[in-house]
């Protein structure tokens, strides 16, 4: 199972964090592969919430359905599903200074025939794993402007 894990700190506090990426639309402004993202229900966001994510990854477009499925002061888990794959994203903040630090973790568990692919989308997910750091860091720290 393909897992990403970075680290780093931004400007913005932890609470600004947890209110911008728990709502998943966001996504096209910080996650490089992510082409759409839009809300499935109504109402404001909590655990249950749910999204249709369209993404490219290495030119491959993928679409899945991501719930909320943990939402605290402290911690985001959006688990994303499609018939090849589970993508578990979990985002976990913490104050430093007058920012935050956060730590962002995406495990994706493919499945049937995708499975043999495992090895080869562990590089290109370290590739994103970058990219992911470098715009949430971007877009975050606009959050403390």
């Amino acid at each position: 199972m393909p897992t990403v894990s970075r680290t780093f700190t931004v400007n913005a506090t932890p609470d600004k964090v947890v209110e911008y990426l728990s709502d998943f639309s966001n996504a096209t402004e910080w996650d490089p592969g992510t082409e759409k993202c839009v809300r499935v229900d109504d109402g404001p966001v909590k655990v249950g919430s749910s999204w249709h994510n369209e993404s490219k990854i290495a030119g491959v477009s993928t679409e899945l359905t991501y719930t909320l499925k943990t939402l605290t002061a402290d911690t985001i888990v959006l688990v994303g599903e499609n018939k090849t794959a589970t993508s578990t994203e979990t985002m976990e903040v913490k104050p430093a200074g007058a920012g935050t630090e956060l730590t962002y973790t995406n495990e994706i568990e493919l499945h049937g025939a995708a499975k043999i692919g495992a090895p080869a989308m562990k590089l290109v997910f370290e590739k994103v794993g970058v990219d992911t750091e470098k715009q949430l860091t971007e877009v975050l720290n606009g959050l403390s402007a």
